[in-house]
């Protein structure tokens, strides 16, 4: 079983437009709005690459029929804490030319006792986790170590911990040594304090990282793939996607990937493929965040492997 702690939960508003023009009244082409935010994207994924897969977040009165049979519709135990505050909601608004202009609310800010049940919620599945992922935003509120304090209950069970996270939550819980962290090219600069640009950088990066103290770490390149580094060897994972129709939520499918193979023991090599034929799989689709297995296994065989 692989656990998503995903507590900032979301309603992902996709609208389409020919064109979006600032300052004038537009009519939608077409508009749709579904469960989201980076947790649920993750796990949802896991389920369509056929491990078994429970999520902990939020949940509100009034999307939780909705959050409740989309994810018993796509396989995910739900593991939900009631919320007084409305849940965050997440604009995308996608343009005919392929271009995306994303708006992210933050969400409420919650108190105490509801940050603790989502800890201890999270703790109490980790003795019968494969793997626990990390994802995404922490809910105003929360004390930036929280994932961190997540990272040592991990470690001292055994459980291999995977961090994507962001700002004072990703430092923190990197100084708590994850098993895997997966910083985009911003946030490794961010960790690194030097840029990272291309894919030699971006190794250097990871073995840096790596060296204090984590067992992988994966660096992002967005279209021009990932680097993974895992003490051993380092490699350069890449697909050319022809047709791009959403990158919203190919992050999240990416780790999907990285925490199957880790439950399934497979080598970093084999993970990246895996990683990086997810994205682009979602790349490919329309709705964020989901892939499908037919696409995954096609795409698969096409990614380009590369030993640094």
């Amino acid at each position: 079983m692989i656990t998503v702690a995903g507590f900032n939960t979301a309603i992902d508003r996709r609208i389409d437009l020919d064109a979006l023009r600032p300052g004038t009244v537009q009519r939608a082409v077409r508009a749709q709005a579904l469960p989201g935010g980076k947790g649920l994207h993750v796990a949802q994924t896991v389920a369509v690459l056929g491990e078994p897969v429970r999520l902990v977040g939020l949940v509100d009165t009034a999307h939780a029929p909705l959050l409740r049979d989309h994810l018993r519709a796509r396989n995910v135990k739900w593991h939900d804490l009631h919320t007084p505050h409305a849940l965050r909601q997440c604009l995308a608004i996608h343009e005919a030319d392929g271009q995306v202009t994303e708006i992210l609310e933050s969400g409420a800010e919650l108190d105490a006792p509801l940050q603790q049940a989502l800890l201890a919620a999270t703790q109490a599945l980790i003795d019968s986790s494969k793997v626990l992922v990390l994802s995404g935003s922490l809910p105003k509120g929360f004390d930036a170590d929280a994932y961190a304090r997540l990272v040592h209950e991990a470690a001292i069970r055994g459980v291999p911990c995977l961090l994507d996270a962001s700002g004072d939550a990703l430092r923190y819980g990197v100084d708590a040594c994850p098993w895997l962290v997966k910083p985009n090219v911003d946030e490794a600069s961010d960790l690194w304090g030097r840029p990272v640009t291309d894919v030699a950088s971006a190794a250097a990066c990871a073995r840096w990282l790596q060296g204090r103290g984590m067992v992988r770490v994966v660096i992002t390149l967005g279209a021009d793939g990932a680097v993974g580094f895992d003490g051993k060897q380092a490699w350069h994972a890449a697909l050319r996607v022809e047709q791009v129709r959403n990158t919203v939520g190919s992050g999240d499918c990416f780790m999907a990937g990285l925490a199957v193979s880790t439950a399934r023991g497979l080598p970093l090599e084999d993970a990246l493929r895996c990683a990086v034929a997810c994205g682009a799989a979602n790349a490919q689709g329309q709705e964020p965040g989901y892939v499908r297995k037919d696409q995954v296994d096609d795409l698969y065989a096409h990614v380009q492997m590369r030993r640094l």
